[in-house]
Formats: structure tokens, sequence, C-alpha cells
């Protein structure tokens, strides 16, 4: 295994995922490093969650919106997306294996990973509207 370059850049932006309970967006990291005294330019941002993605220290989530949210959370889990708000949280209940093996048998594909994304109205919205 390639040893794991961790700049001081590259640290920072982990940092901030790590901390995040929200999924963030590269907008909210380039906003939350600069809360924390950080002035890095987008491209050094970008770069640097590009490479955390390639050497799996953070997943890249595409949840049906135009952009990109990162997750520290590398073991396998889904997410749930509020339709009215926005929130996004994990599911850690299993893909149901027969469904897998029917959607590879269906599709006749070899299936290497499932990453599924539900939508519904959260607590929150459904109390407030």
């Amino acid at each position: 295994m390639n040893k794991i370059n961790l700049t001081i850049q590259r640290k920072a932006v982990l940092e901030v995922i790590q901390h995040a309970h929200d999924h963030p967006t590269a907008a909210d990291v380039i906003e939350r490093l600069r809360g924390n005294g950080f002035h890095f330019a987008y491209g050094t941002v970008y770069n640097s969650l590009r490479y955390l993605t390639d050497v799996g220290l953070i997943r890249e989530l595409k949840l049906g919106e135009a952009v990109s949210r990162y997750d520290a959370r590398t073991e396998d889990h889904q997410h749930i997306v509020c339709v009215k708000c926005g929130r996004v949280d994990e599911v850690m209940t299993d893909v149901p294996a027969d469904w897998v093996e029917a959607v590879a048998k269906e599709t006749n594909y070899r299936i290497e990973h499932a990453q599924v994304v539900l939508e519904g109205v959260c607590e929150s919205c459904r109390q407030n509207g």
C-alpha cells in the first residue's frame, strides 16, 4: 500500500469532514476552513477532497443533488435525504442481499458496491409542516 501523504491542507480538510455531522459540500468545507483560520484556494480544497476520496479516508456522496457531499464514515452504509429541507442522515440497515442478487440477475452486472439513497420527509419537517 502506498503511504498516504497528508499535507497541512489535506489534514485540515479531513478534520473538517471528520467533525461534521451534516455531510458537507465542498463549499461548506471551504467556509468551515475559513472559520478555523485557514484560507486555502478553492482548487486546493477540491484537490484535497479528491485525494482523500481516492485514498479511502472519506467518501464522496452523490445524493441526487447537483453537488457532492463528503462523509468521513467509510464503512458501508446508506443515506436518507429529506425532500423538504435537504437534511442528510445515515442509514445503517444493510441493503438486502436478495435485492442485490435480483438486480444483478436482471441487469447481468456483477455488483461490486450498492449505494442506496432514500428520500422522505424528516421528523422536524413533518412536525413543522
